[in-house]
């Protein structure tokens, strides 16, 4: 049961920071307040809950005073029904709050940059990196989310080799955090004479986006070359040296972008993905920090591992990682992924309550 004197110091915290969320002088200190602005918003849906919930068990007294003290035969029944569904709304508030009262990973509310790849399997996986695009892209039309395309390698048949792009939204990296790892599909290939099923794989990577005020990059430290871009044509391809290259010298990490008509807006693209990718590999050096009998097998997100198949003949989709599958392909590739991400989602918390 939730603890009324918790919630009562989280009305006091709510209460303090009220005030100092629109003060101008707060503002000034952008790390700080973008800090703060979070917790406050943390907070508000808390006592949102906990409110509904109070509204909620106080209407189901009542409703228990009048079953008591009614002689009216219809009004007892109506109360009757009524209860019904506020124990099922008690219940739910209840589930909800302990979500939110539960220690969070400080990475997800942040907005994600998304990585897609394409692995063995040729052309029939760069054609998979396709697909899995406009699944996500879906699937972020779908939560409210803003998409942006940073970088892509597409291929002459409609496929990627690779596509990278940046989703931001609530809570998006701690939804999407769950997609790293190999995707592996079944079909049979559009270049198949003979029918015969093919299999192919491409990785995603899903990194948490590092704004400059998270993590900070000496400019000694990058190597900057610029050069013309290539492409299947356009009025800026192999006319000016708009394509950037960014070497992180201690890291050896190389990040490159070509898609914007300006060096500047494509070095900042790159800047982008460069702080996400190292954000990423500290995370995981914590996390290999971490003992094995403590290391969650859902949230680690290691993308040498296969997480899922799709296998077209059998319109099946199967998640590796925690043994559900489903048989509606279609709708899971039109981005209906809700089903997977829930389970994941609940899978990861279960193990880390048993840590």
């Amino acid at each position: 049961m939730i603890q009324q004197n918790k919630i009562d110091a989280l009305r006091e915290e709510y209460q303090e920071l009220e005030p100092r969320i629109i003060n101008p002088v707060e503002m000034q200190d952008q790390r700080g307040y973008r800090k703060l602005s979070r917790r406050f918003k943390d907070l508000s849906r808390i006592l949102n809950c906990a409110e509904s919930l109070t509204e909620c068990q106080s209407q189901l007294e009542d409703n228990q005073e009048l079953i008591k003290e009614e002689s009216d035969a219809e009004l007892i029944e109506m109360a009757e029904e009524e209860n019904l569904d506020l124990k099922v709304l008690i219940e739910k508030h209840i589930e909800d709050l302990s979500n939110l009262l539960s220690p969070k990973d400080p990475n997800d509310e942040k907005d994600a940059i998304v990585e897609i790849r394409a692995g063995t399997g040729g052309e029939e996986a760069a054609l998979f990196v396709a697909d899995l695009y406009r699944m996500y892209t879906y699937f972020a039309e779908q939560r409210g989310w803003k998409q942006v395309t940073l970088s892509n390698n597409p291929t002459g048949l409609g496929g990627f080799k690779e596509v990278i792009f940046q989703l931001s939204g609530e809570n998006v990296y701690g939804t999407m955090r769950f997609e790293s790892g190999v995707h592996r599909v079944q079909r049979v290939p559009d270049t198949e004479t003979r029918g015969r099923i093919h299999t192919s794989a491409v990785s995603v990577a899903v990194l948490p986006e590092a704004d400059e005020i998270d993590f900070e990059i000496d400019d000694n430290d990058l190597r900057i070359d610029v050069y013309r871009s290539s492409g299947h044509g356009g009025q800026s391809v192999n006319t000016t040296d708009s394509a950037v290259r960014i070497t992180h010298l201690p890291s050896g990490v190389v990040v490159t972008c070509q898609d914007e008509k300006s060096q500047l807006k494509n070095k900042h693209k790159a800047m982008k993905v460069l702080r996400s990718r190292l954000l990423d590999a500290e995370i995981a050096k914590q996390e290999a920090e971490i003992s094995q009998s403590r290391r969650s097998q859902v949230g680690t997100g290691d993308r040498s591992a296969k997480i899922r198949t799709y296998n077209w003949p059998q319109s099946r989709v199967t998640d590796h990682r925690i043994n559900l599958t489903s048989y509606n392909l279609n709708d899971i590739m039109a981005g209906n992924l809700s089903e997977f991400i829930e389970a994941l989602k609940l899978a990861y918390k279960n193990e880390k309550m048993t840590q």
